[in-house]
């Protein structure tokens, strides 16, 4: 047996829950059968049963595009150049609307049935038109286009699950619900507090903590809203890079400046950390705070509950299945506008309660410890990658006989 992946992410250049999904899934299946990465990048690698080849992205020939359709056109020339190279695979696997063009030339071309993972839909995150203009056109019909040929889908959550039947045009036993996995080793508490000193934080003080991308998706600017109703001694650490556009990047850079003009405890790091980084911040934050508007799984609330850290997030899309309300955190439940761009009908209600949510469990140390211990042991029971490679596999073996 022989799986091979389509991605846009794979180390080191990993900036989303897509990437760390595709580097621990692929690294585990390795254990079992023959994985073969085919990613954008330059990646020329083996170890053991695991390939990796990067293809390249920054193709010349588009320098004079349009700016907002020069990823929509160098994604599919990568696309087209990973399929060059002729594939003895069983099963092509396909990781977020970048990569699933490979994927639907890979089934066409090669005749390998398709498996597709759902990372995120396109008709759920309308902002995307921000950066891609008319591309988001085109990356939507790729990704309808993909899903509906697919032989299998996996839905990160259940509702995800509900979401692929209403959007699109598929049969409902094609469609299977694994969740994302963790490393339980990796994941873990420490003590070293290099970089919260290296940042500026206090580790002597309280904290809560924001991990992710600028995007609307992100929800990041209602947390920075909701700074101004955050207990004054609970320093606030935004570890937040990679924007979307310029135009979120500069709504960024305004909100923040804007917060400390009356508080001196926010810390923005605008960089993406490397993991040993991260690990340090979710191990002493008292809070994890995750705002998103939409958010098929939330990998990055795994990972702080795997850290022993209470989390705070919004009751959006597969939230609702990881972190479990009064026990592993708290859900603050998020009114939205029913059409695009889904944001919240009353902002600043919102904010005011992701606020209360984390002033709550910061104030209350018993009940820091006791989610914080909760939510490890859910982490172990629930999310264990080695679990999931072995139901990937077994999908795999079903459409292969």
């Amino acid at each position: 047996m022989k799986a091979l992946f389509y991605t846009r992410e794979y180390p080191p250049y990993v900036y989303g829950g897509a990437g760390v999904h595709v580097e621990y899934l692929a690294a585990e299946l390795a254990k079992l059968i023959e994985v073969e990465v085919r990613s954008f990048g330059d990646q020329n690698e083996t170890a053991g049963n695991l390939v990796v080849k990067g293809f390249p992205f920054d193709n010349p020939v588009f320098d004079q595009a349009n700016d907002k359709l020069k990823a929509v056109l160098k994604t599919l020339s990568t696309c087209i150049q990973m399929n060059a190279e002729d594939t003895d695979a069983d099963v092509v696997h396909c990781h977020t609307w970048y990569a699933h063009f490979a994927g639907i030339i890979a089934k066409l071309c090669y005749g390998i049935p398709l498996v597709i993972t759902t990372h995120s839909l396109e008709p759920l995150r309308p902002w995307k038109r921000e950066q891609l203009g008319r591309g988001y056109d085109a990356s939507s019909w790729v990704e309808k286009t993909a899903i509906e040929m697919a032989d299998a889908i996996i839905a990160v959550s259940k509702e995800t699950k509900e979401d692929v039947l209403k959007f699109f045009d598929v049969e409902e036993d094609k469609v299977k619900v694994i969740y994302n996995g963790i490393d339980l080793q990796q994941y873990t508490p420490t003590e070293d507090t290099s970089t919260l000193r290296e940042y500026g934080v206090d580790p002597a003080k309280p904290f809560v903590l924001f991990v992710g991308r600028i995007t609307r998706q992100k929800g990041i600017i209602h947390l920075v809203n909701a700074i101004k109703y955050i207990d004054p001694d609970t320093q606030v650490v935004l570890c937040a890079g990679a924007p979307d556009t310029p135009e979120i990047a500069k709504e960024m850079e305004d909100s923040v400046k804007e917060v400390k003009k009356n508080r001196d405890n926010v810390i923005w790091i605008s960089k993406m950390l490397e993991k040993e980084e991260v690990i340090q911040l979710y191990s002493h934050a008292d809070v994890f705070c995750c705002p998103s508007i939409y958010e098929p799984f939330g990998i990055i609330n795994i990972e702080a509950m795997a850290c022993h850290t209470a989390v705070v997030a919004s009751a959006v899309g597969g939230i609702k299945e990881v972190v479990l309300h009064g026990e592993t955190g708290l859900l603050i439940p998020l009114e939205q506008q029913r059409e695009a761009p889904f944001e919240p009908v009353d902002p600043d209600k919102f904010s005011r309660a992701l606020a209360e949510g984390i002033n709550k469990v910061i104030a209350d140390p018993a009940l820091k410890a006791s989610m914080a211990q909760k939510g490890r042991k859910r982490v172990e029971e629930h999310f264990d990658w080695k679990a999931i490679a072995r139901q990937v596999e077994q999908l795999y073996r079903s459409l292969v006989k």
